[in-house]
């Protein structure tokens, strides 16, 4: 009991500090850009109602699914194929070193062109940022196979699909979770600047517009929704990752144990 007691101190402690210290700087603000912080909270629930949830948040949410889910896949995929031969990565390197020096907002008036102004276009951009860290990470957690347990395999006879499924994936899988961890982040950001072009709805379009309307405080109860959503993914994220890295946390926990 004491032990998750501090666990959730440690967890709270840092986010009730921040806030304290947003609520005593902003108190007595005159300005018009940075209302105090009470005002904010007392208009967020007049703001993000349950339509509004539905209108502008639940679009956000479905798009940056799409975009990270297409990104995770084929991020895996193709890291996994440049990661095991030798030849495809020496032929691969240059181009993914510049696209992936592309900045991803740069290329959203060219999506535009290719693929509208719909939620193809912003699944795409989410898609094309989040595609970076998932792909270089596989590409590295395959290359980090261990050499000993890749002979192991082959001398059992294991080949194919189980070879690539229990071996390769499952030894590069902690390298693939860091790259997933870093695209999560990533497709918060281009979901937000996607919506910002030529939308109709999402948490971007809303924010753009409360800030051409001179509505500030409105404004602001959005980057709080921003940031309670980046949160609650991290949450989510972090429960899924210690499901699928049980083994692997288990194996430094017995590390750290051991004399």
């Amino acid at each position: 009991m004491r032990r998750v007691l501090l666990r959730v101190f440690f967890v709270l402690a840092l986010p009730v500090l921040l806030v304290g210290v947003w609520w005593l700087a902003s108190d007595g603000s005159t300005n018009v850009f940075w209302p105090p912080l009470r005002t904010i909270l007392k208009t967020f629930p007049d703001v993000w109602t349950a339509d509004r949830l539905q209108d502008d948040v639940l679009p956000s949410l479905l798009r940056l699914t799409a975009g990270y889910a297409c990104a995770a896949v084929a991020g895996v995929a193709i890291g996994t194929v440049i990661g095991s031969y030798r030849k495809v990565r020496a032929f691969c390197e240059p181009v993914l070193e510049f696209l992936r020096a592309v900045p991803p907002p740069v290329l959203v008036p060219v999506i535009m062109l290719f693929a509208g102004i719909g939620d193809t276009m912003k699944i795409a951009v989410i898609a094309s940022g989040c595609v970076w860290p998932v792909l270089l990470n596989t590409v590295e957690g395959v290359r980090a196979v261990d050499p000993v347990m890749a002979e192991t395999a082959k001398s059992y006879g294991i080949s194919g699909v189980a070879r690539l499924k229990d071996v390769v994936l499952r030894s590069a899988s902690p390298q693939i979770f860091a790259g997933l961890r870093q695209a999560l982040s990533i497709g918060i950001i281009l979901m937000v600047i996607s919506e910002m072009f030529a939308a109709s709805n999402g948490i971007g379009f809303t924010l753009v517009q409360f800030q051409r309307s001179f509505a500030i405080p409105d404004m602001w109860t959005g980057i709080l929704v921003l940031g309670l959503l980046g949160f609650l993914l991290s949450m989510v994220f972090q429960v899924v990752e210690r499901r699928v890295l049980g083994w692997y946390h288990g194996l430094r926990a017995s590390a750290r144990r051991s004399p």
